[in-house]
């Protein structure tokens, strides 16, 4: 007993500093929660909010105070009665108490600026103190004085009270041999603190994202979370497309607006020089849309395109529907396809757009443009949605639902990535045909997780392809079932005449670096469906990014986007087509048989390539399509870095 009591007064002042810094962050959060209570309130969210504030605040503080009494516990006594030592640790306590304390008066003003918590852009602002100065002493005086005084009264407060608390523990003298295990123990509640989770992930903003209001989502974190996640993405920052050179913004924006092939008229807003009206090939009522996203599906698996005979259903409705012949993803992850896919951006050597922190509010995505257009809006997906940060980006920028893994309360199946493929379009279908019943269009974006390596699906509904089960060949042809059995009830429902669908692979399931850029593992089908489509097979070179401006203009749409890509709808344009393709670092251009990969610190090199066969070198490069591959390969970060890529705000 007495070990025990020696010990935890040695650690007793970061207790108490953990303790006084919950407080402190949960009253900060009340305080905004009652500032915010119309959107709380709208958003059901009272609850949520606290108790997942507490458990990001108990990650937090885990983070600043865990490691810190785990390292004084260990010290001996001599050493951490020394005067140096009980300053050092109590300017921690101090600094620690302070800045939370000075985040969070901070976290009103910044977010009444821009909905959010403190962020990134609030860091970049601290590179500019002379124009912050003069914004604050403008526009924010009393605020942020109010701020300083208070934050420094809570300095003082907490330096004296740390040299208080730390005077009194260094009197505990446990032995070394009894502080050892203790410690241990300490680092390993913290590390699981700071994890907060005994799952396979870790806690991270995305997991807190809940509503389609994006100022909801940040106020179960606390400011020190968020500044801090923002820190680690700027050290995480690189050039983009400039790691292939630079280029004058006019150019680039030139290049890429030449490519359009639009008419001077339809471009409306310098301020976004994307922003295009395009003409519908459909003028009435507007249509649902539903896109399916094949997890990992290339085209080495698909009949029709000339892989393995693994999927009969896709096949057979390639032969229904408009089937693209020659469709290339633009990347090698689920996060590049849904870039592509769901927001028409174009590929980066950068992370994609669903994970940069630039881009998680006010970014396009077709779930935006049809959300205003008073469309449902939801996201399914069997697995845990957090994943890629999918469901923080979803729900601020135009998702008003997601349905996950936790919404599936009797599952058929359910595997290391979540329900089965079947459950997901069961839950899928019945939503489509329960808001057709109530006369509500609806975007519907499916995104398929069965095919995903440890294959797991279940039993007895697929003849197997090879032995054993658990195998990539196995799990494609039972996504293709999965498929197949959605669009056989689909056909027979009464949403089916009213709705666009598209079946989609996001990329192959793993590109090999025979060149460099595999251009054959880029491969991916394509199929539009619904009952105003008319069977076609479609032999231009297309990429994903066409995929999107083509789905508005087949479901009637005409709200002005800043997608660069093409609308397939005109058949007669755009040959023989181009596709555009990030491997890692390189980057390709096709267009026809004449290929440009970009490569960092390389010039341009310039090869042919037939598919099915490995690029050949061509005798020399082209400089107008090098010139072309390189300024439409800048676009992505440019737009980006900029914010071009959304649409006007309501009142614009």
């Amino acid at each position: 007993m007495r070990v025990i009591k020696d010990y935890l007064a040695r650690v007793v002042p970061f207790l108490c500093c953990f303790g006084i810094g919950l407080a402190v962050l949960s009253l900060s959060r009340l305080g905004l929660v009652l500032w915010q209570a119309d959107a709380v309130n709208d958003a059901d969210a009272w609850s949520r909010v606290l108790l997942q504030g507490i458990r990001v605040d108990t990650a937090t503080l885990c983070m600043l105070l865990g490691i810190a009494s785990a390292l004084y516990l260990l010290l001996p006594v001599s050493v951490a009665r020394h005067a140096l030592v009980r300053t050092t640790m109590a300017a921690w306590l101090a600094l620690s108490l302070t800045v939370l304390v000075v985040l969070e008066l901070a976290t009103p003003t910044f977010m009444q600026e821009y909905g959010l918590r403190p962020n990134r852009l609030f860091l970049e602002y601290l590179i500019y103190p002379r124009e912050v100065v003069s914004t604050l002493a403008k526009g924010h005086l009393v605020g942020a004085a109010l701020a300083l005084v208070l934050g420094a009264i809570a300095g003082w407060f907490a330096w004296r009270f740390a040299n208080r608390m730390l005077r009194a523990s260094a009197q505990a003298s446990p032995h070394w041999s009894a502080r050892l295990p203790f410690a241990a123990l300490l680092i390993c509640l913290a590390a699981l603190g700071i994890r907060s989770t005994l799952g396979h992930r870790p806690m991270n903003p995305a997991m807190m994202a809940f509503s389609s209001n994006a100022t909801v989502n940040t106020l179960p974190l606390n400011s020190f979370y968020t500044l801090a996640y923002a820190a680690r993405d700027w050290l995480r920052h690189d050039p983009g497309a400039r790691i292939y050179g630079g280029a004058a913004d006019a150019e680039v924006v030139k290049a890429v607006t030449d490519g359009m092939q639009l008419p001077p008229e339809a471009f409306i807003d310098p301020k976004l020089p994307t922003l295009a009206r395009r003409p519908p090939a459909y003028t009435g009522k507007p249509r649902n849309l539903v896109i399916v996203l094949e997890e990992s599906l290339g085209a080495q698996f698909v009949g029709h395109l000339g892989g393995r005979p693994l999927t009969p259903n896709i096949d057979r409705l390639a032969a229904q529907g408009w089937a693209f012949d020659r469709l290339y993803a633009t990347g090698t992850r689920s996060v590049r396809g849904i870039e592509a896919v769901l927001t028409g951006f174009t590929p980066t050597p950068s992370q994609a757009v669903v994970k940069q922190p630039l881009s998680q509010q006010n970014f396009f995505t077709l779930a935006e443009v049809l959300r205003r257009r008073g469309y449902d809006t939801t996201f399914y997906y069997g697995g845990e949605s957090h994943f890629d940060n999918m469901r923080g980006f979803f729900l601020s920028n135009g998702f008003r639902g997601v349905i996950e893994q936790k919404d599936y309360a009797h599952p058929a199946f359910t595997g290391s990535w979540g329900v089965s493929d079947e459950d997901l379009f069961d839950r899928a279908h019945q939503e489509f045909a329960r808001m057709h019943q109530a006369g509500k269009p609806f975007f519907g974006f499916v995104f398929s997780s069965s095919n995903h390596d440890p294959f797991e699906f279940p039993s007895n509904r697929i003849e197997l392809y090879e032995q054993p089960q658990a195998t990539r060949n196995n799990a494609a042809k039972y996504a293709d079932y999965a498929v197949g059995e959605f669009f056989r009830k689909a056909m027979a429902s009464d949403y089916w005449k009213d709705t666009i669908f598209l079946i989609v692979a996001d990329h192959d399931s793993r590109a090999f670096g025979r060149d460099l850029v595999p251009i054959d593992n880029f491969h991916i089908p394509g199929v539009i469906l619904g009952g105003a489509v008319a069977p076609a097979l479609d032999k231009r070179i297309v990429s994903q990014i066409d995929l999107p401006p083509t789905l508005l203009s087949l479901i009637g749409i005409d709200t002005p986007t800043p997608m660069s890509g093409h609308d397939l709808n005109q058949r007669d344009r755009f040959q023989p087509g181009r596709a555009m393709m990030q491997y890692d670092k390189n980057f390709a251009w096709m267009s026809g048989k004449d290929v440009i990969v970009l490569q960092p610190g390389q010039p341009p090199r310039q090869f042919t390539y037939t598919p099915g066969e490995r690029m050949t070198p061509a005798p020399s490069v082209d400089p107008e399509l090098a010139k072309t591959a390189h300024l439409q390969a800048l676009w992505g970060t440019l737009a980006y870095e900029r914010g071009w890529h959304r649409l006007p705000a309501k009142s614009d």
